[in-house]
């Protein structure tokens, strides 16, 4: 790659849904929300008109179907990441996608959803920016308060349960729960957002975003049709409660354990973990998940957090097209940020810095395209680097813990902490 290669096109305007594409879309996502007896629940939405923002949350693919049901045939525009347009930049277009790269400060991608507005139709966003890891809330940019504010529409939200569970992060595998729902609610009109603060209109976003899938599902009283419910799971909980070594739990059937201590924990039908032997430090995932990110602060708090430096392969995404094999070359995250140097099959070299400032999160994925492995997704405005770390002693989701760690710090660090829920 070369610094003539061609770039995506950020600031192309956006497209309205062609109508030949209209129907299609309805198509296609209808036997999913069939399958699983999908019930949306409308709360000041079922006759809302466009424009307004519709802000989701973002837990599985079928999150997407489910959201294109109950909005139909009203025309929308979808906040799309840019792998998601690879070798379809075409159709992602004209069904209406905005092309952005993760959780990068984008003025263009601002533009682009006035420009929505102004055409008459629904501005889609997934503000969390990726899948929730273990089914909970992901942090939400402080940016958004003033992008509502901004856009003088109708805000609503449409926050789906039961998705994560059905199909986790960490294995794709359907579960089977039906049925699943959604809550469509408008949350502010144009009026109160006058009135409101963006701090207020914040406050407002963390609270309507509060979901807990494994909860939902125990409520409910509904269970996962499937033999392997653990599997893959220790790429999310991929430290032992129970003698605290990280990077050797693994996974079996149902079973989750730990390789160093032999601990193992069984996961229930509906979602409950129980230990094997002796105390069963937590029965509900999400408790697990934010023990080992009070793990994580402690040692951003230390002033040690550190992966060392890591052998990584790096593939580059400049455009649509595909992937491009950068080479293999290093990486460090640690308490200043992300550092990633690469060498090419020509010799030369390429570096991507991340410092801590610029992100306050980061997007990671678990075995890419089932052929790939575990990998960290950096971006700036120009280019997307996939980044697979080559050695077992590592976990991308400590890597994401401590990204937002690390600038939730940064911010107490300079007298401006985020609000609960914020970055």
């Amino acid at each position: 790659m070369t610094d003539e290669t061609p770039r995506f096109d950020m600031s192309r305007p956006p497209v309205r849904t062609r109508w030949f594409l209209r129907p299609l879309t309805y198509l296609l996502s209808v036997p999913a929300v069939m399958v699983h007896n999908t019930h949306i629940h409308y709360e000041g939405t079922r006759d809302l008109k466009p424009p307004f923002l519709l802000l989701s949350n973002h837990n599985a693919f079928m999150d997407f179907k489910v959201l294109t049901k109950a909005i139909f045939p009203r025309r929308a525009n979808y906040v799309v990441a840019i792998d998601g347009f690879i070798g379809r930049e075409w159709l992602l277009r004209n069904v209406g996608a905005i092309c952005k790269r993760k959780f990068t400060s984008d003025v263009t991608l601002v533009r682009q959803l006035a420009r929505v507005i102004e055409n008459g139709d629904i501005a889609v966003i997934y503000p969390e920016a990726r899948y929730s890891l273990c089914g909970t809330t992901a942090v939400l940019p402080e940016s958004l308060g003033k992008l509502c504010k901004m856009l003088k529409v109708p805000v609503a939200t449409f926050i789906c349960h039961g998705h994560h569970v059905n199909s986790p992060f960490w294995n794709l595998r359907s579960r089977g729960i039906k049925p699943t729902e959604a809550d469509f609610k408008l949350l502010f009109t144009p009026e109160q957002l006058a009135e409101k603060t963006v701090d207020e209109i914040n406050d407002n976003l963390v609270a309507a975003f509060r979901y807990d899938d494994f909860a939902w599902l125990r409520e409910k009283g509904l269970q996962m049709r499937f033999g392997k419910r653990s599997e893959g799971l220790e790429r999310v909980l991929y430290q032992c409660p129970h003698c605290g070594t990280e990077y050797e739990m693994a996974s079996e059937g149902n079973d989750l354990y730990c390789k160093y201590c032999g601990k193992r924990w069984t996961m229930a039908p509906n979602g409950e973990l129980s230990a094997s032997e002796g105390e069963t430090e937590f029965s509900h995932v999400p408790d697990w998940y934010e023990w080992e990110r009070a793990n994580v602060r402690a040692e951003v708090e230390a002033g040690t957090y550190s992966t060392g430096e890591l052998p990584v392969e790096v593939r580059s995404l400049p455009n649509s097209k595909a992937f491009i094999p950068l080479g293999k070359g290093t990486m460090i995250h640690d308490m200043n940020g992300f550092r990633v140097r690469v060498k090419d099959l020509l010799g030369r070299e390429h570096t991507m810095d991340i410092p801590v400032p610029a992100a306050y999160s980061v997007h990671i994925e678990y075995n890419y395209l089932g052929k790939w492995g575990d990998c960290v997704d950096l971006n700036t405005l120009t280019d997307t680097w996939y980044t697979y770390p080559k050695v077992p002693g590592c976990s991308v989701t400590k890597m994401a813990l401590a990204t937002e760690e690390l600038y939730f710090a940064y911010r107490r660090s300079i007298g401006k902490p985020c609000r609960p829920g914020l970055a």
